[in-house]
């Protein structure tokens, strides 16, 4: 028994499914694979016959997936068209066949709807993956809605956040519980690189809250109280949002707090962070 459809996700957005197309690539169509893997994909879908969007306000682009499924890839709003000249072929465009008299270039414009699906939302095309375009009416069950992979956390090796995406983890814990668990249960040395420069700083996380507490600092104060990062925002306070922030070492909260320091000045002498970076001692 099928609990939820397509339709239900319509209803949930203000889609009106008699003004919506839904499209699949195949991957199998070597044309498509071809623009698909070198970027191309928007432009490729935007070559379509005269008539082909009539009555039509929104498309779902979905690419093939395994058997009779398809992963969304984003919905689009449909406006003005042209004729598919050669003069107006994105540059680098891998297929410059397709831009001749015979078909239109339509403005296709990638809105929000459904964003957070893109990626995750796979549907059942059905039996007919023939019919590779079809109007929403059809009804489509969803087979799954995949774990968000930016909410997912993976691991301290891959942590690697712009401020912005740190500010977003530190301040919603519903979301991002998996990461306040993790980030809170250790000790660590972090690495805060300002992207503008190149210039960095080494810092240590110990106490209550371990590093995610640290990172809080950094996120409500955007310089965490560090002298050197205070000098920098004072000349340039836009600069916090170059910020990237990731993790060196994780350390076990047995240890003492000048244990912690000994391994951060070590990287300090590794990275030549004082005499480079933003690090004051």
């Amino acid at each position: 028994m099928i609990s939820l459809y397509l339709s239900d996700i319509f209803a949930r957005n203000g889609l009106d499914s008699k003004r919506v197309k839904l499209i699949r690539h195949s991957l199998k169509d070597k044309t498509f694979k071809t623009c698909y893997l070198t970027g191309f994909m928007e432009a490729y879908q935007k070559i379509q016959s005269q008539n082909f969007f009539n009555g039509c306000d929104y498309i779902l682009s979905f690419i093939s997936a395994p058997g009779i499924s398809a992963k969304f890839a984003g919905c689009y709003q449909v406006g003005e068209s042209q004729l598919a000249t050669i003069e107006i072929m994105p540059n680098g465009y891998p297929a410059p066949s397709m831009f001749s008299s015979d078909y239109t270039y339509f403005d296709l414009k990638k809105t929000d709807l459904l964003s957070d699906l893109i990626g995750r939302l796979i549907i059942d095309w059905g039996k007919s993956t023939i019919s590779w375009h079809q109007w929403a009416t059809n009804e489509k069950a969803v087979l799954a809605i995949q774990e968000n992979a930016r909410l997912a956390f993976n691991g301290f090796e891959n942590v690697v956040l712009s401020y912005s995406e740190l500010k977003e983890i530190v301040r919603d814990q519903t979301l991002y519980d998996n990461w306040h668990t993790a980030l809170s249960s250790i000790y660590a040395i972090y690495l805060i690189v300002d992207k503008s420069d190149g210039k960095m700083y080494i810092g240590s996380a110990y106490g209550s809250g371990g590093l995610l507490e640290r990172w809080r600092h950094y996120v409500e104060s955007k310089h965490g109280g560090n002298k050197g990062m205070k000098e920098v925002l004072c000349d340039y306070p836009e600069r916090f949002e170059h910020f990237q922030f990731s993790i060196l070492q994780i350390l076990p909260k047995n240890i003492t707090d000048s244990e912690v320091i000994v391994f951060e000045n070590l990287y300090k002498r590794k990275l030549l962070s004082k005499e480079f970076g933003m690090n004051e001692n």
